[in-house]
């Protein structure tokens, strides 16, 4: 069996994990709260409001204030909601994830071993290319 096969059955079989059942899960609750929902939209039509006024030749810089200053206040409600939150958290674990994997196969593809890497710190972005090193 040839590696693509190998990762794909490693992907396949990454869906089952906790972490991304967890962000699977926490984005159905995003999706099924009409409130959170309805926060969503407000907050893209206040940006498009926001950047057709920042666009024009004469700017109202009072009229872009109170947009930034409401945009800002319907992004907070956003990401307050029990589900933005659990969904945030749900997706940093997976990032966190992805990124051990990224490390993994950098490793190998280095010709360093696999089995050897340990989880990346906090900081990590996967990229071994730009790390002072992790191992």
């Amino acid at each position: 069996m040839d590696c693509i096969e190998l990762f794909k059955k490693a992907a396949a079989a990454m869906q089952t994990d906790p972490r991304c059942v967890a962000l699977n899960s926490a984005q159905r609750a995003c999706d099924e709260n009409q409130a959170l929902q309805d926060l969503i939209g407000e907050f893209n039509l206040i940006r498009i409001d926001l950047n057709e006024e920042i666009g024009k030749s004469e700017r109202n810089n009072q009229k872009i204030a109170e947009l930034n200053e409401k945009v800002g206040k319907v992004y907070n409600q956003i990401m307050e909601t029990p589900e933005m939150v659990a969904y945030n958290e749900a997706k940093t674990a997976v990032e966190n994830m992805i990124n051990h994997i990224n490390a993994i196969v950098n490793t190998a593809v280095q010709g360093g071993d696999p089995m050897t890497v340990a989880e990346p710190s906090a900081s990590c972005t996967g990229s071994c290319s730009s790390c002072g090193g992790c191992h």
